[in-house]
């Protein structure tokens, strides 16, 4: 079971990135949140306060903490996170999207991707009284630069 995250006798261990240069790294992650239609209007005043605000909120706190939520996952110096939420009102609902940024060994795609997640999960949260059968859909890497595998973009 040899791979980065495991040594020739199978146990886990984290990536040595010590010798690898600092370079700037990104990363842009997205996701949504599906809702009725009567939810979305609820957005701005739900009982527990601005849902978009605490959300984006949420999401940059989560972007902070990957390294302690995901296991093998190096705890870095982030120079910079944006968690920016929209309404949909075709899809209903809202999309999130987060970006990353620092200077340093290893890639910020988790972090992203964190973001993204803790901040859909704070809106169901916040809006579950109204809404259980609300959906967390589509979180995904958008871009990512930086680093020895260089740029990549979804297509």
């Amino acid at each position: 079971m040899a791979g980065p995250h495991f040594d020739a006798d199978g146990r886990a261990h984290m990536v040595d990135v010590s010798a690898k240069p600092e370079t700037r790294r990104t990363a842009t992650a997205r996701g949504r949140v599906r809702m009725d239609g009567a939810t979305l209007g609820a957005v701005r005043n739900s009982a527990k306060g601005d849902v978009i605000v605490v959300a984006e909120l949420a999401g940059i706190m989560a972007a902070k903490q990957t390294g302690a939520l995901i296991p093998l996952c190096h705890p870095i110096g982030l120079d910079s996170v944006t968690v920016r939420i929209e309404t949909d009102a075709a899809l209903p609902g809202l999309n999130v999207t987060a970006e990353a940024g620092c200077t340093g060994r290893t890639g910020v795609e988790m972090e992203a991707m964190t973001a993204v997640s803790v901040a859909c999960l704070t809106i169901y949260d916040m809006l579950k009284a109204i809404d259980r059968g609300m959906t967390i859909e589509a979180v995904e890497l958008v871009a990512k630069s930086g680093g020895k595998s260089g740029d990549w973009r979804r297509d």
